[in-house]
Protein backbone atom coordinates (compact mmCIF):
# COMPACT_ATOMS: atom_id res chain seq x y z
CA UNK A 1 0.00 0.00 0.00
CA UNK A 2 1.35 3.51 -0.57
CA UNK A 3 2.18 5.95 1.82
CA UNK A 4 0.30 9.47 2.13
CA UNK A 5 0.69 12.56 3.72
CA UNK A 6 -1.57 14.70 5.77
CA UNK A 7 -1.60 18.47 6.84
CA UNK A 8 -0.82 18.27 10.79
CA UNK A 9 -3.54 21.00 10.84
CA UNK A 10 -6.34 18.95 9.52
CA UNK A 11 -9.28 19.25 11.66
CA UNK A 12 -11.79 16.65 12.81
CA UNK A 13 -14.60 17.57 10.27
CA UNK A 14 -11.89 17.42 7.01
CA UNK A 15 -12.61 14.34 4.61
CA UNK A 16 -9.26 12.92 5.04
CA UNK A 17 -10.13 12.35 9.14
CA UNK A 18 -13.86 10.76 8.18
CA UNK A 19 -11.32 8.46 5.70
CA UNK A 20 -9.16 7.84 8.64
CA UNK A 21 -12.14 6.88 11.49
CA UNK A 22 -13.57 5.01 8.87
CA UNK A 23 -10.63 2.37 8.04
CA UNK A 24 -10.84 -0.79 10.28
CA UNK A 25 -6.53 -0.86 10.72
CA UNK A 26 -4.01 1.15 12.30
CA UNK A 27 -2.37 0.63 8.71
CA UNK A 28 -4.37 2.67 6.93
CA UNK A 29 -3.70 5.89 8.69
CA UNK A 30 -1.77 8.70 6.90
CA UNK A 31 1.91 9.39 7.57
CA UNK A 32 2.42 12.64 8.55
CA UNK A 33 5.17 14.99 6.76
CA UNK A 34 8.66 14.52 8.17
CA UNK A 35 9.84 17.04 10.38
CA UNK A 36 11.28 19.98 8.89
CA UNK A 37 14.73 20.78 8.91
CA UNK A 38 14.09 25.03 9.04
CA UNK A 39 12.35 24.17 12.65
CA UNK A 40 15.80 23.30 14.10
CA UNK A 41 17.90 25.85 13.22
CA UNK A 42 15.85 28.45 15.09
CA UNK A 43 18.41 30.37 17.59
CA UNK A 44 15.78 30.04 19.98
CA UNK A 45 15.23 25.89 19.53
CA UNK A 46 14.51 24.25 22.75
CA UNK A 47 13.34 20.57 22.72
CA UNK A 48 10.24 21.67 25.06
CA UNK A 49 9.41 24.39 22.78
CA UNK A 50 9.43 22.35 19.86
CA UNK A 51 7.20 19.12 21.51
CA UNK A 52 4.50 21.43 22.27
CA UNK A 53 4.14 22.23 18.98
CA UNK A 54 3.18 18.56 17.74
CA UNK A 55 0.25 18.41 19.91
CA UNK A 56 -1.80 18.07 16.62
CA UNK A 57 0.65 15.81 14.64
CA UNK A 58 -1.09 12.39 13.78
CA UNK A 59 1.56 10.08 15.13
CA UNK A 60 2.44 7.56 17.67
CA UNK A 61 5.11 8.56 20.54
CA UNK A 62 7.42 5.72 19.80
CA UNK A 63 7.35 6.78 15.56
CA UNK A 64 8.14 10.69 16.76
CA UNK A 65 11.14 9.25 18.82
CA UNK A 66 11.93 6.85 15.66
CA UNK A 67 11.73 9.61 13.07
CA UNK A 68 13.97 11.92 15.56
CA UNK A 69 16.95 9.22 15.98
CA UNK A 70 16.77 8.57 11.93
CA UNK A 71 17.16 12.91 11.99
CA UNK A 72 20.16 12.80 14.57
CA UNK A 73 21.68 9.66 12.59
CA UNK A 74 21.26 11.66 9.24
CA UNK A 75 22.87 15.02 11.12
CA UNK A 76 25.52 12.97 12.14
CA UNK A 77 26.55 11.71 9.00
CA UNK A 78 25.88 15.15 7.43
CA UNK A 79 28.56 16.33 9.77
CA UNK A 80 31.03 12.88 9.36
CA UNK A 81 30.63 13.89 5.27
CA UNK A 82 31.43 18.05 6.11
CA UNK A 83 35.01 17.18 7.95
CA UNK A 84 35.84 14.26 5.36
CA UNK A 85 35.12 16.66 2.91
CA UNK A 86 37.27 19.55 4.28
CA UNK A 87 39.75 17.36 5.97
CA UNK A 88 42.71 18.72 4.65
CA UNK A 89 41.34 22.39 5.84
CA UNK A 90 41.37 20.84 9.33
CA UNK A 91 45.00 19.33 9.04
CA UNK A 92 46.04 23.18 7.56
CA UNK A 93 44.25 24.99 11.01
CA UNK A 94 45.62 22.46 13.27
CA UNK A 95 49.54 22.77 12.06
CA UNK A 96 48.74 26.84 12.07
CA UNK A 97 47.83 26.68 15.41
CA UNK A 98 51.22 25.32 16.82
CA UNK A 99 53.36 27.32 18.19
CA UNK A 100 50.68 29.17 20.11
CA UNK A 101 51.68 28.86 23.27
CA UNK A 102 55.02 30.29 22.86
CA UNK A 103 53.23 33.35 21.08
CA UNK A 104 50.67 33.77 23.86
CA UNK A 105 53.72 33.39 26.77
CA UNK A 106 55.44 36.11 24.28
CA UNK A 107 52.24 37.99 25.22
CA UNK A 108 51.89 37.48 28.61
CA UNK A 109 55.18 38.53 29.21
CA UNK A 110 54.95 41.90 27.07
CA UNK A 111 51.32 42.76 29.08
CA UNK A 112 53.16 41.96 32.74
CA UNK A 113 55.80 44.17 31.35
CA UNK A 114 53.46 47.16 29.99
CA UNK A 115 51.26 46.84 33.60
CA UNK A 116 54.59 47.17 35.51
CA UNK A 117 55.35 50.51 33.19
CA UNK A 118 51.93 51.97 33.60
CA UNK A 119 52.06 51.33 37.55
CA UNK A 120 55.32 52.95 37.26
CA UNK A 121 53.60 56.13 35.51
CA UNK A 122 51.24 55.90 37.57
CA UNK A 123 52.93 56.55 40.41
CA UNK A 124 55.38 58.76 39.34
CA UNK A 125 52.11 61.47 37.86
CA UNK A 126 51.12 60.74 41.74
CA UNK A 127 54.47 61.97 42.96
CA UNK A 128 54.07 65.28 40.46
CA UNK A 129 50.55 65.49 41.72
CA UNK A 130 52.09 65.68 44.85
CA UNK A 131 54.82 68.11 44.07
CA UNK A 132 52.71 70.55 42.35
CA UNK A 133 49.98 70.61 45.50
CA UNK A 134 52.81 71.56 47.39
CA UNK A 135 53.72 73.99 44.78
CA UNK A 136 50.27 75.82 44.76
CA UNK A 137 50.03 75.84 49.03
CA UNK A 138 53.50 77.83 48.77
CA UNK A 139 51.86 80.24 46.05
CA UNK A 140 48.95 80.58 48.14
CA UNK A 141 51.13 81.19 51.19
CA UNK A 142 53.33 83.59 49.48
CA UNK A 143 50.59 85.52 48.18
CA UNK A 144 49.12 85.52 51.65
CA UNK A 145 52.53 87.46 52.79
CA UNK A 146 52.90 89.59 49.98
CA UNK A 147 49.27 90.69 50.67
CA UNK A 148 50.12 91.14 54.30
CA UNK A 149 53.48 93.02 53.62
CA UNK A 150 51.58 95.65 51.46
CA UNK A 151 48.96 96.28 54.17
CA UNK A 152 52.02 96.50 56.48
CA UNK A 153 53.45 98.91 53.95
CA UNK A 154 50.21 100.73 53.75
CA UNK A 155 49.65 101.20 57.30
CA UNK A 156 52.69 102.47 58.25
CA UNK A 157 53.17 104.87 55.35
CA UNK A 158 49.51 106.38 56.71
CA UNK A 159 50.93 106.43 59.85
CA UNK A 160 53.72 108.20 58.40
CA UNK A 161 52.04 110.81 56.72
CA UNK A 162 49.68 111.36 59.44
CA UNK A 163 52.41 112.31 61.56
CA UNK A 164 54.10 114.71 59.68
CA UNK A 165 51.18 116.28 58.90
CA UNK A 166 50.39 117.02 62.57
CA UNK A 167 54.30 117.83 63.13
CA UNK A 168 53.27 120.44 60.27
CA UNK A 169 50.40 121.95 62.41
CA UNK A 170 52.75 123.18 64.53
CA UNK A 171 53.82 126.00 63.00
CA UNK A 172 53.26 130.11 63.81
CA UNK A 173 49.70 131.43 63.48
CA UNK A 174 50.94 133.42 60.47
CA UNK A 175 51.85 130.03 58.56
CA UNK A 176 48.76 128.30 59.94
CA UNK A 177 46.38 131.28 58.57
CA UNK A 178 47.97 130.37 55.22
CA UNK A 179 47.41 126.52 55.16
CA UNK A 180 43.53 127.33 56.55
CA UNK A 181 43.40 129.93 53.57
CA UNK A 182 44.55 126.97 50.94
CA UNK A 183 42.42 124.19 52.62
CA UNK A 184 39.27 126.76 52.64
CA UNK A 185 39.92 126.99 48.65
CA UNK A 186 40.14 123.49 48.05
CA UNK A 187 37.42 122.09 50.10
CA UNK A 188 34.87 124.53 49.65
CA UNK A 189 34.08 125.88 52.94
CA UNK A 190 31.12 127.72 53.54
CA UNK A 191 31.53 131.74 53.85
CA UNK A 192 30.65 131.43 57.40
CA UNK A 193 33.13 129.03 58.24
CA UNK A 194 35.38 130.74 56.82
CA UNK A 195 35.09 134.00 58.29
CA UNK A 196 35.14 132.26 61.97
CA UNK A 197 39.06 130.87 61.39
CA UNK A 198 40.07 134.03 59.99
CA UNK A 199 38.67 135.64 63.08
CA UNK A 200 39.94 132.98 65.15
CA UNK A 201 42.99 131.50 63.79
CA UNK A 202 44.36 127.61 64.43
CA UNK A 203 43.55 124.66 62.25
CA UNK A 204 40.90 124.53 59.53
CA UNK A 205 37.96 122.16 60.06
CA UNK A 206 38.64 120.81 57.04
CA UNK A 207 42.25 119.53 57.96
CA UNK A 208 40.95 118.40 61.08
CA UNK A 209 38.60 116.24 59.56
CA UNK A 210 41.39 114.65 56.93
CA UNK A 211 43.38 114.11 59.92
CA UNK A 212 40.83 112.43 61.59
CA UNK A 213 39.98 110.36 58.57
CA UNK A 214 43.24 109.32 58.46
CA UNK A 215 43.60 108.53 61.82
CA UNK A 216 40.42 106.21 61.60
CA UNK A 217 42.05 104.61 58.36
CA UNK A 218 45.05 103.42 60.10
CA UNK A 219 43.06 102.15 62.88
CA UNK A 220 41.23 99.98 60.54
CA UNK A 221 44.39 99.03 59.03
CA UNK A 222 45.84 97.59 62.15
CA UNK A 223 42.49 96.07 62.85
CA UNK A 224 42.86 93.77 59.92
CA UNK A 225 46.03 92.93 60.47
CA UNK A 226 45.21 91.67 64.02
CA UNK A 227 47.99 90.72 66.37
CA UNK A 228 51.35 91.48 64.12
CA UNK A 229 54.35 91.85 65.79
CA UNK A 230 54.80 95.52 63.61
CA UNK A 231 51.64 96.73 64.61
CA UNK A 232 51.49 95.70 68.21
CA UNK A 233 55.41 97.64 68.15
CA UNK A 234 53.35 101.41 66.51
CA UNK A 235 51.19 101.22 69.19
CA UNK A 236 52.70 104.22 71.19
CA UNK A 237 52.90 105.96 67.81
CA UNK A 238 48.98 105.37 67.36
CA UNK A 239 48.88 106.90 71.13
CA UNK A 240 50.38 109.76 70.37
CA UNK A 241 48.58 110.62 66.97
CA UNK A 242 45.24 110.57 69.01
CA UNK A 243 46.79 112.62 72.04
CA UNK A 244 47.71 115.58 69.30
CA UNK A 245 44.68 114.54 67.66
CA UNK A 246 42.44 115.38 70.65
CA UNK A 247 44.74 118.42 71.82
CA UNK A 248 44.03 120.16 68.20
CA UNK A 249 40.11 119.55 68.51
CA UNK A 250 40.01 120.41 71.76
CA UNK A 251 42.01 123.63 72.04
CA UNK A 252 39.76 124.60 68.19
CA UNK A 253 36.57 123.84 70.45
CA UNK A 254 37.94 126.00 73.17
CA UNK A 255 38.53 128.78 70.85
CA UNK A 256 34.92 128.45 69.23
CA UNK A 257 33.39 128.96 72.62
CA UNK A 258 35.00 131.60 73.68
CA UNK A 259 34.51 133.33 70.13
CA UNK A 260 30.87 132.01 70.68
CA UNK A 261 30.85 130.81 67.13
CA UNK A 262 28.32 128.27 67.46
CA UNK A 263 28.04 127.10 63.88
CA UNK A 264 32.01 125.88 64.18
CA UNK A 265 31.55 124.02 67.97
CA UNK A 266 29.00 122.17 66.24
CA UNK A 267 31.21 120.68 63.51
CA UNK A 268 34.07 120.61 65.80
CA UNK A 269 32.06 118.30 68.20
CA UNK A 270 31.05 116.10 65.37
CA UNK A 271 34.24 115.80 64.36
CA UNK A 272 35.06 114.60 67.90
CA UNK A 273 32.01 111.92 66.37
CA UNK A 274 33.99 111.31 63.62
CA UNK A 275 36.70 110.42 65.95
CA UNK A 276 34.90 108.27 68.27
CA UNK A 277 35.43 110.23 70.85
CA UNK A 278 32.61 112.22 71.31
CA UNK A 279 33.41 111.41 75.19
CA UNK A 280 36.15 114.12 74.74
CA UNK A 281 34.12 116.81 73.81
CA UNK A 282 31.57 116.60 76.30
CA UNK A 283 34.86 116.66 78.84
CA UNK A 284 36.20 120.22 77.13
CA UNK A 285 32.82 121.71 76.81
CA UNK A 286 32.51 121.20 80.92
CA UNK A 287 35.83 122.09 81.54
CA UNK A 288 34.97 125.29 80.01
CA UNK A 289 31.23 125.80 81.64
CA UNK A 290 33.36 125.38 85.04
Amino acid sequence: MGRFYIDDSSSPTSPAHHASSDSDSDTDLPYPEPLPRSAFLDPDFTPQKYLSTLHNRHQTLEDLRSELRSRSQLLSRELLDLVNANYTDFLSLGASLKGGDERVEEVRVGLLGFRKEVAGLKEDVKTREQEVGDLIDQRSEIRKKIAAGRQLVAFEEGLRGLEEALVIEAKTAVDADSDEDEDEDEDGEDDEDEDDQGSLGGVSIAKLKRHVLQYRVAQEQGKRLGEHPFVLAQAPRMAKVRSTLLMDLSTALQQAKVAKASTRVLKIVQVFGDMGEPGEAVKVLKELKA
